[in-house]
Order: C-alpha cells, then sequence, then structure tokens
C-alpha cells in the first residue's frame, strides 16, 4: 500500500491520513450542587480521595494520570457550560487548524474547546503537555511511540512517583 507525500504511516488498524490523531481521554468535568457534598458522596463509595487541586468552587479528583473536574455550580441542572469531556490528542494545533477549516468555532477561553453539533463541549488537550499517559506498546502500536512528554508534564509526573 502506498502513502500519499506528506501522509503520516501508522499501524494498518489506525491508519489515518495528515489528521490529528484522538488518543484518551484526559479528564471529565461533572457540575454539582456542593463540592463538599460530592467529595464526601465519592469518598463514601471510593474510600479517601487524593486532589489535584481544590478551590472554593472547584475540585479535581486525581486518578493517576487522569482525574475527574467536579465544579459547583448550584441547583441540578443549572450551568451545563462547564460539563465537557477533555480528550488527549497528538497534535493540538492540528486540531485547531481543522476546526477552523471546517468553520468549526472555538470557544472563548484559553484552552481549545469547541461544542459537537448537539451541544457536547469538547476540551482538547496535547498529550506532551498533559499527565495522562499510554504504555509504550499501546503508543507503539498506534504509530505514536515517537510522542514524548514536555519537561513541565515529566516533572508532575515524576512528583506523583509515575516517572
Amino acid at each position: 500500500m502506498t502513502t500519499p507525500a506528506g501522509a503520516r504511516e501508522f499501524h494498518p488498524r489506525y491508519r489515518l491520513v495528515g489528521m490529528p490523531r484522538l488518543i484518551g481521554i484526559n479528564h471529565v468535568a461533572l457540575e454539582v450542587g456542593s463540592i463538599d457534598e460530592a467529595l464526601a458522596f465519592l469518598d463514601g463509595i471510593f474510600g479517601p480521595l487524593e486532589l489535584r487541586g481544590r478551590t472554593r468552587s472547584m475540585a479535581f479528583v486525581d486518578l493517576g494520570d487522569q482525574f475527574v473536574a467536579l465544579a459547583e455550580t448550584g441547583a441540578r441542572g443549572e450551568g451545563l457550560e462547564h460539563r465537557h469531556v477533555g480528550l488527549v490528542v497528538d497534535d493540538k494545533e492540528a486540531v485547531r487548524a481543522r476546526l477552523e477549516e471546517l468553520g468549526i468555532e472555538t470557544l472563548p477561553g484559553r484552552g481549545l474547546d469547541f461544542l459537537d453539533p448537539w451541544g457536547n463541549r469538547l476540551e482538547v488537550v496535547d498529550y506532551r503537555q498533559v499527565q495522562f499517559t499510554k504504555a509504550p506498546n499501546v503508543l507503539a502500536g498506534m504509530g505514536l511511540d515517537g510522542l514524548a512528554k514536555t519537561d513541565e508534564a515529566l516533572a508532575e509526573l515524576r512528583e506523583k512517583g509515575l516517572a
């Protein structure tokens, strides 16, 4: 099978030509009525929780190289703007370019967020810049064995004893 000029070569199962790749889920953000109550609820099910951080209206429940973000929004069903899934990709800027090419508007803010046609908010993060880590054999099988973490991401993983 020949590869068009400039195309990226991947394992046949994952063959995509010149497109950014989805790698995994970095986090899920849930809206809750009370951070304290939500943490107590999860603690009651899973035992003591490790937090990556906490503010008055946010808590980040650590799951090793992933996390669940809790955002306090008030009553049940209010404030849907915080609910989202954080998708990990191999090239965040390629996704940004593709969204622009397709005429898909990005949402204001410091990240790369957009809505799908049904109103689901998707946040895109770059694999190299986050703690989420695929096993080397999985990366190789996906044709991404050269994808390396930034020094900052490695430092965060080392601090937790995960690198």
